[in-house]
């Protein structure tokens, strides 16, 4: 019986032993074929630059990503708080990867795999920085093996607000919209600054699927998803009962900027573009967020 057990311990140790031998290879292996992640401390995404008229009002902006950057600290604690519970409640307590969150997966996603749902994912705020920057959409162990390095090594190198900084004014939110900033504009016309929280649960809502959950296309199943989110937001203790349940039927109410068209106007706006460009590169145009002002008058027009 004493041998028996000998042989079961020395069986044991070698397999533990190979283990993590076999895991700390492969994490060699990646961690010397990974992107670059140091340029995300200075990293600011493209911002759109914006075409006054000589009254002040908008009349075209130049962008490939209709974005408006916004530091951290200018970002409301109810927006914040608001994709944290949809995205990932732990982002200020894990390491980048979040283990708690990963086993809950497998254990729902055998019941998936079983009833033939949708899997599910555990990436964390900061694996989706690392995919949105610095990898791509494939669907692979590849990929993820990948993702959690680099999310571990980008929690070393950066503070967690810096992360939730980028990863706000990165994530594309649907109708062309990237970043909280441009999303509150693009469905309530108004500053994140004034966002309530059913409206900043909306816009958390969306990077699950931003063409599913868009409240242009299916109102319903947005607001379906949206008081999910507001349920995670009162089960995470960031609002009480009586907000939750005053909240949680009201109806989403959209506003959409309107967009001035001037056909008379576009080749002159055109004419500014290439001047501007012609002045100040093509980049710093499309990417830095200029305010152009012109003489152009609306009315005249």
């Amino acid at each position: 019986m004493h041998k028996f057990l000998k042989n079961i311990l020395l069986i044991s140790t070698t397999l533990f032993l190979l283990t993590s031998v076999l895991i700390v290879g492969l994490l060699w292996i990646y961690s010397n074929n990974i992107p670059d992640y140091k340029f995300l401390k200075n990293y600011k995404p493209p911002v759109s630059s914006k075409v006054y008229s000589g009254e002040g009002e908008l009349v075209a902006d130049y962008s490939k990503e209709k974005r408006v950057f916004v530091p951290y600290s200018s970002i409301p604690k109810n927006v914040i708080y608001a994709f944290l519970s949809a995205e990932d409640k732990n982002f200020f307590s894990h390491p980048g990867v979040d283990a708690k969150g990963v086993m809950r997966a497998v254990i729902n996603n055998i019941s998936n795999i079983i009833s033939s749902k949708r899997l599910e994912g555990a990436s964390t705020i900061t694996q989706q920085v690392a995919k949105n920057f610095l990898l791509t959409n494939e669907v692979s162990i590849n990929r993820k093996i990948k993702e959690a390095i680099l999310a571990f090594r980008i929690e070393r190198a950066l503070s967690k607000e810096r992360i939730l900084e980028l990863y706000l004014n990165q994530i594309y939110l649907g109708s062309g919209a990237y970043g909280v900033a441009a999303a509150s504009l693009e469905y309530f016309d108004k500053s994140i600054r004034d966002l309530n929280y059913s409206e900043a649960a909306l816009l958390a809502a969306l990077p699950k699927a931003p063409s599913k959950y868009n409240p242009y296309k299916d109102i319903e199943l947005a607001k379906f998803r949206r008081n999910l989110v507001l349920k995670n937001l009162f089960d995470n203790n960031y609002i009480n009962l009586e907000l939750y349940e005053k909240i949680k039927t009201q109806e989403i109410i959209l506003s959409k900027k309107k967009k001035i068209y001037l056909e008379d106007a576009q080749y002159f706006i055109e004419d500014v573009r290439k001047n501007v460009i012609e002045n100040f590169t093509y980049d710093k145009v499309y990417k830095q967020g200029l305010n152009i002002n012109t003489p152009i008058n609306l009315e005249l027009q």
